[in-house]
């Protein structure tokens, strides 16, 4: 099937139903490409201003059957925690020369991880980090003495949310081939987390939708 007859046609299946997570997420997987391990995202749209630092939304969840994506974790430690942090799993790990690595281009990590120690020579490359997302930071468990535990987090699949200018907050939560009860439990506790999230200076209502969507697929309002 073509694919715009193919997204046409959901469409079309979508706008005659409603549907909770369960029964979005079978939509999903009733109608995956045979072709690719399609990854399934959750949107939530949330009543927030990330502009005050009381109504920012930022975190992170372990997810109980992991996200189904092999994340590239660079650790800054010296002499036991770094070799903590090799043993854990960690791709690469180092301290200046780690730096000048990064500042001259090789920012190809999915997560930074720092023992405190370290945060002095992380703090010269703040500027290229920060864009990525990829500073470490104590809130997020990267800024951390024990570093074992958190490559392990990281490797397991442990997802980083933040709210974007918008309010909008998304995540990869697993793969089609996860098969619809590991994608359910995934998305529940996404959806958890950022419930549990709700920052002090959020008025009214918190989460004002939630769309859940697959990588070739359409997007899928739940009702909330």
């Amino acid at each position: 099937m073509k694919k715009g007859k193919y997204i046409t046609d959901l469409y079309r299946e979508i706008e005659k139903n409603t549907f909770n997570v369960e029964q979005a997420i079978k939509f999903i997987v009733d109608k995956k490409r045979d072709k690719f391990d399609e990854t399934v995202e959750v949107s939530m749209n949330l009543g927030i201003d990330p502009r005050h630092a009381d109504q920012m939304v930022r975190g992170v969840v372990s997810l109980p059957n992991g996200n189904g994506k092999t994340m590239k974790v660079a650790v800054f430690a010296k002499d036991k925690k770094a070799e903590e942090a090799k043993d854990a799993g960690a791709d690469i790990v180092g301290a200046e020369e780690l730096a000048e690595e990064m500042q001259s281009g090789n920012l190809n990590y999915d997560r930074v991880i720092a023992t405190p120690d370290m945060m002095g020579v992380v703090g010269r490359i703040g500027k290229i980090l920060g864009p990525k997302g990829l500073m470490p930071n104590p809130k997020l468990g990267t800024v951390t003495a024990d570093v074992k535990l958190a490559v392990e987090a990281a490797k397991s699949g442990q997802v980083q949310y933040r709210a974007e200018k918008t309010g909008i907050v998304q995540a990869g939560v697993g793969k089609i081939s996860f098969g619809s009860n590991k994608l359910i439990e995934n998305v529940n506790s996404f959806i958890d987390a950022i419930q549990k999230a709700r920052p002090s200076g959020a008025k009214g209502t918190f989460i004002k939708k939630i769309s859940i969507s697959s990588t070739m697929g359409v997007g899928i309002n739940i009702d909330i």
